[in-house]
């Protein structure tokens, strides 16, 4: 990753911008990394992995006691030995 001032990156946004394009570009404030600047590529590559993480509170009973009556079909069970 390359970094890069704030001041650094206002003289010279058009050639950190097209950095960006193949390598992420952090731009500091004080020393410190504040922000990251990267493709639209990379940015919609992560987007579609992102996901909700929930806990057991985010569930009702009734949806709790779905899941724990759930059962893998048999054919799973060749899978089995992946578990040891």
């Amino acid at each position: 990753m390359i970094k890069v001032s704030a001041a650094e990156f206002q003289r010279n946004i058009g050639r950190y911008q097209d950095l960006a394009l193949t390598e992420a570009v952090a731009v500091t404030r004080n020393g410190r990394e504040r922000t990251v600047l990267i493709s639209v590529d990379e940015y919609q590559r992560l987007k579609r992995r992102d996901r909700d993480v929930l806990s057991l509170n985010d569930f009702t009973a009734g949806e709790i006691a779905a899941l724990d009556a759930t059962r893998a079909p048999d054919a799973a069970k060749a899978f089995d030995s992946e578990l040891t």
